[in-house]
């Protein structure tokens, strides 16, 4: 994983080109929304696991065959690996977030998920439901102006929308 500075050098010096005057002004942009980006980090970590847990208890209660004898989460043991895999999902999610790019997110956790799911007969749907649960308490709580920076996060927000939006595409 490459920083978003290293990344716009590496890219211009693969190409022998200056850097633009475009990808100057969105490292800008990025500098600038750091404080912002680094609240909305704290705020999905300090609540990672009830965003985990409220997501799995409402996909629960909506796929109930999943926990149902027979079911891929049921014995304590399967439970806790998907729960385990939503946290992991989540705590990508927020590097992706941190760093302002998703490569981290697709390179080590993304990459081969879908076919080790197929592998273990875990239902990708399901999986994809559970982050798309998690991306919307995410972005709540994310979003909540209450002791924050101030300013518009809209572009944040959906910003770690597509983090989730990719993790639910590469599962589902």
């Amino acid at each position: 994983m490459l920083d978003a500075f290293t990344k716009v050098v590496s890219q211009a010096d693969t190409r022998g080109e200056y850097i633009t005057n475009a990808q100057i002004d969105a490292l800008k942009n990025l500098v600038a929304d750091g404080t912002k980006r680094m609240d909305v980090v704290n705020r999905i970590t300090s609540n990672a696991s009830t965003i985990v847990a409220d997501a799995a208890r409402t996909l629960f209660s909506e796929q109930p065959q999943l926990i149902a004898p027979g079911g891929n989460a049921y014995t304590n043991r399967r439970m806790a690996a998907c729960l385990r895999d939503m946290e992991i999902i989540l705590r990508y999610v927020t590097y992706a977030t941190f760093a302002g790019d998703g490569s981290i997110l697709d390179d080590r956790c993304l990459n081969g998920l879908r076919e080790t799911y197929l592998a273990l007969g875990v239902p990708g749907a399901s999986v994809a439901a559970g982050v798309n649960k998690m991306k919307a308490s995410a972005i709540a709580i994310a979003n909540d102006p209450n002791g924050v920076t101030r300013g518009d996060c809209s572009n944040l927000m959906a910003e770690v929308g597509s983090y989730f939006d990719r993790a639910a595409a590469a599962v589902g």
